[in-house]
């Protein structure tokens, strides 16, 4: 009798331990060719967070796995591809770019491949239309960013406005929004210039010609560092007198490196970005111990508070410590596609706060459907701000 009860509990236990994975895999899919900085950010946020849940998910230990997808698309697919086999790849974290995750959306969440995204802003990528959506973003959100900007600038008495636009996914869905919060203010014929990715110094000035003989005083631009500081040096050097209003792609690289404040400066910048950053936040004891520890981490890129990229650590960070947060509420099986889907249905879940550098989250996320198109979307309109490049090179927010 006792044989047989030894050999029950043997097998309960042995049950038990296959039921419950050894470690789980992070994974990070970003541009590190072209816009390491961004990239860079995004990681340490998120490591930060998991540093301080001494690198657990629900009770188990945690590997990162870094891949460069260098703004190719097809090489984001094959890295999604890669996530998909790796049996303790429990999430999928993206980077700066939009075209991966809108390109790629259905084929995202029809293989219920869990995806936080801390950066990419473009509208579509957390609206696939059903409750079946594996996408969460904590960022800025294309369908918000684009009234915010134009509210700013009109504020800023912008009289006669153009559009520059990367043609791109992600252009075209700022077009979309910034068309219609025109069209609120009555602008209903504005101009607009498209341009594609590796465009030279004679090329950006090109694509201002018609913005020049329009003779418009405010430009709406969407663009990435390298195109961004591209065009902003060519207003500069044409002696345009005309006020840029940008996306925040061009934080996500070397912008403010490549182009001095000088020339920054009479171009009237500014740009958008959620509402904190460790350089012109108010100071708080929680704030000021998450940078305590990202510099204990990372020593060389926090030397002080003016970091590089700093929305992609911030969000990295935040996205992080909810993650972590929604894994207390998660019994983990053996089975990497049901943990998935339970860590989905966690974060859709959450009712107890989670403290981060931009506010307290309270439910950030909720069963997505038509009636509710912001319920993957962690940040809303009173989380954008608009900042500037000061003349140190450091992202200042002007609005708290």
């Amino acid at each position: 009798m006792l044989k047989i009860v030894f050999l029950l509990l043997l097998f309960s236990y042995s049950l038990e331990i296959l039921a419950s994975p050894k470690f789980f895999k992070v994974y990070f899919d970003a541009d590190r060719t072209g816009h390491i900085e961004s990239s860079l950010a995004i990681e340490q946020g998120f490591k930060v967070a998991f540093e301080q849940a001494n690198n657990k998910l629900g009770g188990l230990g945690v590997e990162f796995v870094t891949l460069d997808h260098r703004g190719n698309v097809g090489r984001s697919k094959k890295n999604m591809d890669r996530f998909l086999k790796d049996p303790n790849g429990i999430v999928f974290i993206g980077g700066l770019h939009s075209p991966p995750l809108i390109k790629y959306r259905d084929f995202i969440n029809e293989s219920q491949l869990l995806t936080l995204v801390p950066w990419a802003a473009g509208g579509p990528i957390t609206r696939y239309p059903s409750k079946d959506n594996f996408v969460f973003r904590l960022s800025v959100d294309d369908q918000k960013v684009g009234k915010h900007l134009v509210d700013f600038a009109m504020q800023k008495q912008c009289k006669k406005p153009h559009m520059m636009l990367e043609n791109t996914a992600w252009g075209k869905s700022n077009y979309r929004s910034m068309t219609s919060a025109l069209e609120a203010y009555g602008m209903t014929e504005v101009g607009e210039t498209w341009f594609a990715w590796g465009i030279n110094p004679a090329q950006a000035r090109l694509l201002l010609a018609t913005a020049q003989k329009e003779q418009v005083d405010c430009l709406f631009m969407v663009a990435g560092a390298t195109e961004g500081a591209l065009i902003v040096a060519a207003v500069a050097e044409l002696g345009l007198d005309i006020s840029i209003y940008s996306h925040w792609g061009i934080t996500g690289g070397d912008f403010a490196t490549v182009v001095p404040f000088e020339i920054r400066n009479k171009a009237n910048l500014h740009f958008i970005q959620s509402c904190f950053n460790f350089y012109s936040s108010e100071v708080t004891d929680f704030n000021q111990q998450v940078f305590n520890d990202a510099k204990a981490m990372f020593p060389e890129q926090f030397v002080d508070k003016n970091i590089k990229s700093p929305a992609g650590f911030v969000h990295g960070y935040d996205l992080g410590k909810i993650f972590i947060a929604a894994a207390n509420n998660v019994s983990f099986t053996d089975n990497i596609v049901t943990n998935r889907i339970a860590m989905k249905q966690a974060l859709e879940s959450m009712t107890a706060p989670v403290d981060g550098l931009i506010k307290q989250y309270q439910a950030p996320f909720s069963v997505f459907s038509h009636s509710a198109p912001d319920a993957h979307e962690a940040l809303d309109e009173n989380d954008l701000c608009m900042a500037i490049y000061d003349d140190i090179n450091a992202v200042k927010l002007i609005e708290q």
